[in-house]
């Protein structure tokens, strides 16, 4: 029975992403779901020469342990946050084999912006492709002023996303279910 790993690129507590990243959970309908916490020092190539910080050793375990990851992204700047960047960073230097080789992971955004995170999600593809992910990366799933775009009970209320949320969800699920392979997939 598959087990998601939900990923937010933001901290804060109120954040549409994390909130993108609960409205994912609920569509994909996992039978065992983690949040990820992404409150990680900051890599230091002197720290690691001490030894992977207990945090990031989580986080891998988190992501090998997942059947599928779910990330979704802010745009600070017309790029993923640092706190994203970081994450990856440490998580490349994780012993071998990378514990996202061959992983199904889909890829959003919400942003106060027009184009809801669109650029961040592009460069975000970008920084993946060396993890060897299954990414999943149609339907795009990219929310515009999105501090507008859910509900009290942090419910999507944007109809249109969120059929394409559902139509990635189910591409997701799919991914998870197929050959492991590592590539980009379209949903």
């Amino acid at each position: 029975m598959p087990h998601l790993l939900g990923i937010s690129g933001a901290l804060r507590a109120e954040s549409t992403n994390t909130k993108l990243v609960h409205e994912a959970k609920r569509l994909f309908r996992p039978d065992a779901f983690t949040f990820a916490d992404l409150r990680l020092p900051l890599y230091d190539a002197d720290l690691e020469a001490e030894g992977i910080p207990p945090e990031v050793t989580r986080l891998a375990e988190q992501v090998r342990a997942a059947d599928a990851v779910v990330i979704s992204t802010p745009e600070y700047n017309k790029a993923p946050p640092g706190v994203l960047k970081n994450a990856l960073d440490w998580l490349s230097r994780t012993p071998r084999p990378w514990p996202t080789v061959g992983k199904p992971v889909a890829i959003m955004s919400a942003a106060a912006g027009k184009a809801g995170g669109e650029r961040s999600q592009y460069l975000l593809i970008l920084m993946l492709v060396a993890f060897r992910t299954k990414l999943i990366v149609t339907p795009e799933v990219s929310i515009p002023n999105s501090g507008k775009q859910f509900d009290e009970d942090g419910r999507l209320t944007n109809e249109r996303a969120l059929q394409a949320l559902e139509t990635q969800m189910a591409a997701l699920r799919a991914a998870v279910d197929a050959e492991p392979e590592a590539g980009i997939v379209s949903g």
